[in-house]
């Protein structure tokens, strides 16, 4: 449900669950946190994607009654990609939600197929968002708009998240993972530590 692709230093983690809406089970979120974790030594691009036509609905929906949407894991998981030194990418092949979020605000990028949402219901639900999950949503899109999306419960279309800053570039499906691979390129060829080094001046 967790595929690893390795081309030299350039790791591709793809959701393959397509059948369930690529929804995260708490094996599926311990298996992508270690490869993270194991990307930081062994990876300089990282990139996230999916099979179907949902990126992730997020937590498995009986995994999440029993405890797993307010599970440590994934905050495990989005700092784990935050703190990767090298690219990373979050490759939407469609919507984006709920704790699925997470990997997405700690890439850094984000490009997305046309018609997709992202959306974080976790007031609906009656849970707290991951600790670090709405200050990058605010980093990136504003307070307000933060708001709007974890208290106002709205489902934000990429083309709309796009204007926000949220969403970097829209492809097209058949383009997403040729244009992560274009995005990549220049981290790939450059010395590690110059690529490194940028990385950290950006913040």
């Amino acid at each position: 449900m967790i595929e690893v692709g390795k081309d030299g230093a350039a790791w591709v983690l793809r959701l393959n669950r397509p059948d369930k809406a690529n929804s995260l089970t708490a094996e599926m979120l311990e298996r992508l946190a270690e490869t993270v974790e194991a990307a930081h030594e062994g990876a300089r691009v990282l990139i996230l994607t999916g099979t179907g036509k949902v990126f992730s609905a997020g937590a498995d929906l009986e995994a999440a009654r029993a405890g797993l949407a307010t599970s440590p894991l994934w905050e495990r998981l989005s700092c784990a990609i935050a703190a990767f030194p090298g690219l990373s990418i979050a490759a939407l092949n469609g919507t984006c939600a709920g704790g699925a979020m997470g990997m997405m605000l700690a890439c850094d990028l984000r490009i997305a197929v046309p018609g997709a949402k992202i959306f974080y219901p976790v007031m609906k639900l009656g849970f707290l968002p991951q600790p670090s999950d709405p200050a990058r949503l605010a980093a990136l899109a504003g307070p307000s708009r933060a708001k709007l999306i974890l208290m106002g419960g709205q489902k934000i279309p990429v083309e709309e998240a796009q204007t926000w800053g949220l969403i970097d570039r829209i492809v097209a499906p058949e383009a997403l993972m040729d244009t992560a691979a274009d995005l990549s390129a220049d981290t790939l060829a450059a010395p590690e530590d110059v690529a490194r080094g940028i990385k950290a001046l950006c913040g």
